[in-house]
């Protein structure tokens, strides 16, 4: 969350100080136009955005936001006003839409005040057509010289279809990272960072219905119990950890998932000599906790993919030939 609000802060800040340089431009704009209110007018709105620093220093997006929209929406229709929509100071109010809602996003992500998003975008359309509808109605306060409001509305024009463009890309940026965020913990195991049952039967049903030739392996830590009762929970935690990165170095290629406790499956292709190197590797692997050696080992069953069986019956039949490794010594692998 702090990653979140840290980028977040530096992003608005980014778009403030843009915004505010804006100000001071068209500052000088309207004071070599003799447009005097706008001049006057530019003041407060620069102390808005210098105000904005301060905001967003103290984490206060939500303030920062709701004065920014308010102002955004009156320099927007006063300036319509004065100019005409041929500036179009007016096309403003396109962008601000998708960045409210964007905001609403993002106040979701960080559990602060929602933004009233769908209130603002009203109040915001409404001055949107008060504004232009007065300046199509009415003569502007200023005239000023049509080419240079053609150029104006270029520039205008280029701006809120830079933010429209720039903020549409975060959002769906936002939203893909979401999804793969939620899609991974529905699908990983939270302690090991392995699948979760759930998926890896998934993965086998694919395999189990596909053409090439696969097989499993059932795979259970030996006196796991013992390792809980001598070193405690934590140490356990520790070595399911430690066993499912030696699996992830060894087996990387296949599917890994926990399937339950001190239990995993492992579906690959391939001979089972990839399993015989894992149990070894595990063997050979030191595994301390708190400065105390932990001695672990596993077992396992392998079986290979037979379409004349049923899933579960392959799945049956690795889990057999793991109970009888574990009732013959353990610290093997039946093939």
């Amino acid at each position: 969350m702090n990653i979140v609000m840290s980028d977040l802060k530096k992003l608005t800040r980014k778009i403030n100080t843009v915004i505010l340089i804006m100000v001071f431009g068209l500052m000088s704009f309207f004071l070599v136009s003799h447009a005097m209110f706008l001049v006057w007018f530019s003041i407060p709105t620069a102390l808005i955005y210098i105000f904005g620093y301060y905001l967003i220093s103290k984490e206060r997006l939500d303030i920062y936001l709701r004065m920014v929209y308010g102002w955004l929406t009156l320099y927007m229709s006063v300036t319509t006003v004065c100019l005409g929509y041929g500036f179009g100071f007016h096309l403003y109010s396109l962008s601000m839409i998708p960045i409210i809602f964007y905001s609403e996003y993002m106040a979701y992500k960080l559990g602060s005040k929602s933004v009233h998003a769908m209130l603002y975008s009203v109040l915001v359309i409404i001055c949107y057509l008060l504004s232009t509808g007065y300046s199509a109605y009415v003569k502007p306060v200023y005239v000023v010289d049509s080419y240079i409001a053609g150029l104006f509305w270029i520039f205008n024009s280029l701006t809120v279809l830079g933010f429209v463009t720039f903020y549409s890309w975060i959002l769906i940026r936002m939203t893909i990272k979401s999804d793969s965020l939620l899609s991974e913990r529905a699908n990983k195991d939270p302690l090991t960072g392995l699948y979760n049952r759930h998926y890896t039967m998934e993965k086998l049903k694919e395999a189990y219905n596909g053409d090439k030739p696969r097989s499993i392996a059932m795979i259970d830590i030996d006196n796991f119990k013992l390792i809980n009762d001598g070193y405690g929970h934590s140490a356990g935690d520790e070595v399911l950890k430690k066993i499912a990165s030696v699996m992830t170095e060894v087996c990387g290629n296949g599917t890994i998932g926990r399937w339950g406790g001190e239990e995993f499956l492992i579906l690959f292709e391939g001979t089972p000599g990839i399993i015989e190197k894992l149990r070894s590797t595990v063997e050979d692997t030191v595994f301390e906790f708190d400065g105390r050696k932990i001695d672990v080992t596993v077992t396992a069953g392998v079986a290979s993919m037979d379409k004349e069986i049923s899933l579960d019956k392959w799945i049956i039949e690795a889990d057999e030939k793991l109970y009888y490794g574990k009732n013959n010594g353990k610290n093997r692998v039946v093939c």
